[in-house]
């Protein structure tokens, strides 16, 4: 049903995947130059041009995955996106400002020190070129369905790589498929980025928990196959799915064992796990940690408190 275009990105990920079906594309790409480009050949070779596209679906709000439906909404096109994603896509400077203001403060309750924390939270401000901002035209939770090429394709909500994932799934010579976005990838486990509160004073989601969840839940809707934001599909989701999850347990398994060898700050557990990581990987690096820090203490095999400040972890007996 859908055709795969691989979009060039300046981003570490390399190329991301949009989709066209009929008048629909799926996660356009990062908006530069060279991904227009290359995104308008594809239309060309279908006869189309962007004012024939009539809806954009975006999976979830990351640049490299929405950054273009400010172009095909300014030709005519409707924007479709969850109601979780909408406010980050309309707003996006706002949104990377909030995550700045909240990250520099928690990494360095983290133990790291201010100076690097402010160097890490300011290194996506490159991603400004390639997101406008973009309001939805229509927004979308669970259950909800979207036409594309006269096929229905039906929303769910699913958790653990951003804020506002959705996928779209449907029915297609027999088997049952479904858009992940970056949520299940073919050759790389996605990354479970940390979130901030979703309000000022809230508390932080535990996003690599909803992760595992959300995973538990997504392998039992019987799909046949995933198409993906990045590289390759895959043809065997409950098998990747499950790898995925094998992935996650082994790394709790090391965090544990890591705060059994006594009381760690979530700057120990990344350094005991990754070495000395670039500023630019930092922020999942930190993700990571974190993340797995948040299973334990969900499971209830560390204990969590602050000692001048910072947040240190120690094994619950």
């Amino acid at each position: 049903m859908f055709t795969r275009i691989s979009i060039p990105t300046p981003f570490q990920i390399g190329a991301v995947n949009a989709y066209i079906a009929g008048r629909t594309v799926v996660d356009p790409g990062p908006d530069s130059e060279e991904a227009w480009s290359r995104l308008l050949e594809a239309l060309e070779a279908r006869g189309l041009a962007p004012g024939d596209i009539e809806q954009v679906l975006v999976t979830h709000p990351h640049p490299d995955h929405f950054g273009l439906a400010k172009r095909f909404r300014t030709a005519g096109a409707n924007v479709l996106a969850s109601v979780d994603a909408e406010p980050i896509m309309a707003e996006f400077a706002a949104r990377l400002e909030y995550e700045q203001s909240y990250f520099v403060d928690f990494f360095e309750r983290c133990g790291t020190s201010r100076e690097t924390a402010e160097t890490v939270t300011q290194l996506p401000e490159a991603f400004l070129a390639y997101a406008q901002s973009v309001e939805a035209d229509r927004t979308l939770a669970a259950g909800d369905t979207v036409t594309v090429d006269d096929e229905p394709l039906t929303v769910d909500t699913v958790a653990g790589h951003s804020v506002g994932e959705i996928l779209f799934s449907y029915d297609t010579d027999g088997r049952r498929e479904a858009l992940v976005g970056d949520n299940v990838l073919a050759d790389i486990t996605p990354n479970p980025f940390l979130q901030p509160p979703t309000e000022p004073g809230e508390s932080r989601p535990r996003v690599l928990p909803a992760f595992n969840d959300s995973l538990h839940w997504l392998r039992e809707q019987g799909h046949d196959r995933f198409l993906t934001g990045h590289r390759e599909p895959v043809d065997a989701p409950r098998e990747r799915i499950d790898e995925i999850l094998d992935a996650h347990e082994q790394r709790t398994d090391e965090v544990a064992a890591i705060v059994d060898e006594g009381v760690t700050t979530p700057v120990e557990v990344m350094t005991a796990l990754f070495g000395d990581l670039p500023a630019t990987e930092y922020f999942s690096g930190m993700s990571e940690a974190v993340g797995h820090l948040d299973v334990l203490e969900a499971r209830d095999r560390v204990e969590k408190r602050e000692n001048g400040g910072v947040f240190v972890y120690e094994r619950r007996d």
